[in-house]
């Protein structure tokens, strides 16, 4: 999984390559925990007592998971893109367009990490908890301000990496 993400790399670049696709696994066996409690409550419900607080629980981690993929989405570019509008285009008219989406992506990752982390101490100052289990919810915070870090360390490296090619650096 980690190749996508550290061809070409080295150095810090590499390094946060390597830290993005670890943590995009930890959000995959994130979601596999939920997929697996749900077919346990599935068959708790069919064949005995059904897992109290199965939908707090695949709320939380669907949450936490989707944000973990953030980064890898990212520093992989497998964001939505619509390649239609550039098929015409010059290849540094790509790369500067690239460019202006890892700005744009930086910027909404220090804006994401700035209002999660109010809401988390908001949620925490509250003391809000989730209904059955009673889970205290500031505690999903903390995995998600991580994901946002690294979704911000993701973007400036695509950025530096943008940048390069549009100044007509070795791929631009």
């Amino acid at each position: 999984m980690a190749e996508p993400a550290l061809a070409g790399r080295r150095g810090l670049a590499a390094a946060a390559a390597a830290l993005v696709a670890g943590w995009a696994l930890l959000g995959g066996m994130v979601l596999l925990a939920v997929v697996a409690m749900n077919v346990v409550s599935v068959l708790g419900g069919a064949l005995w007592t059904p897992f109290p607080g199965d939908f707090e629980m695949t709320q939380v981690g669907v949450a936490v998971a989707v944000f973990a993929f953030l980064p890898w989405c990212q520093l992989t570019r497998a964001n939505v893109s619509a390649d239609i509008f550039t098929m015409g285009a010059s290849a540094r008219w790509v790369a500067r367009l690239r460019l202006a989406a890892s700005v744009v992506a930086l910027l909404f990752a220090v804006l994401l990490f700035w209002r999660m982390t109010e809401g988390m101490s908001d949620q925490r100052d509250y003391g809000y908890t989730t209904t059955i289990l009673q889970f205290p919810v500031w505690i999903a915070f903390v995995p998600i301000l991580i994901s946002l870090a690294l979704l911000a360390l993701a973007s400036l490296v695509t950025l530096a990496e943008d940048a390069d090619a549009a100044r007509g650096g070795p791929d631009g």
